[in-house]
């Protein structure tokens, strides 16, 4: 095995606890109710899906993920568990349709998030759209620690998670998807975290750093009718 992928494995599994078990409640309301089937990308324990299995009874949650101890957990809570990195190769997800694909802090994961995005095309129903939570860089609290210490240092968890490839901002995650071909219906900041310091710093800027409060952005898109496969 690649001795690169061999030491990221190996950061994933030292994860602090807690890591995998989250269940991001906060993320449900951006799951269209009408969704009977759901495929989510980087399921951890399943945490997640269980909420919307017994929010929503009826619905199909299938997951994906890498971490065997995670994806061992996530069978108690989901329909169908794959223990896997994304790819179209896998032969599970061969004929599969789903209303929704979800992502929760997962594409930042990734060395090539567009690939995932366009890949994932081929697994959405007619009207099926992608949910993506993705953290903000320019989170005020992370980018004044950025400025003030001058250092850009990696963390277990969180913004500056030592396992993201990749760093965003609420327009590069537009131009993300817009590139790879979706409609964004919907972009909005969420799990705001900020103080006085903020609070002045946007009141002077005039309301320039609006979005520097949320922690991440959640993303609802569908792919353009002339790209549904």
């Amino acid at each position: 095995m690649n001795s690169q992928y061999e030491n990221l494995a190996g950061q994933y599994s030292a994860k602090p606890d807690g890591y995998y078990e989250t269940t991001r409640s906060e993320m449900l309301p951006f799951i269209p109710a009408e969704s009977s089937s759901i495929l989510e990308i980087g399921c951890s324990s399943g945490a997640f899906g269980k909420l919307i299995k017994n929010e929503r009874p009826g619905t199909v949650v299938w997951g994906i993920e890498p971490d065997e101890e995670s994806a061992k957990k996530a069978l108690k809570n989901l329909d169908h568990v794959i223990c896997s990195t994304f790819s179209t190769e896998l032969e599970e997800l061969k004929g599969k349709k789903f209303d929704v694909i979800c992502m929760n802090d997962v594409l930042e994961h990734m060395v090539n998030p567009d690939t995932v995005l366009l890949d994932c095309k081929s697994f959405l129903s007619p009207n099926g759209m992608i949910v993506a939570s993705i953290p903000n860089i320019l989170h005020f609290y992370n980018i004044t620690q950025i400025l003030l210490h001058q250092d850009w240092k990696y963390e277990d968890s969180g913004i500056m998670d030592n396992t993201h490839l990749r760093f965003f901002t609420k327009k590069s995650i537009i131009r993300m998807f817009e590139g790879c071909g979706y409609n964004i219906a919907r972009i909005e900041g969420i799990n705001a975290s900020f103080g006085m310091k903020y609070r002045l710093a946007n009141a002077l800027t005039l309301g320039h750093l609006k979005d520097w409060k949320y922690v991440q952005f959640v993303i609802q898109a569908q792919p353009l009718s002339k790209d549904v496969l």
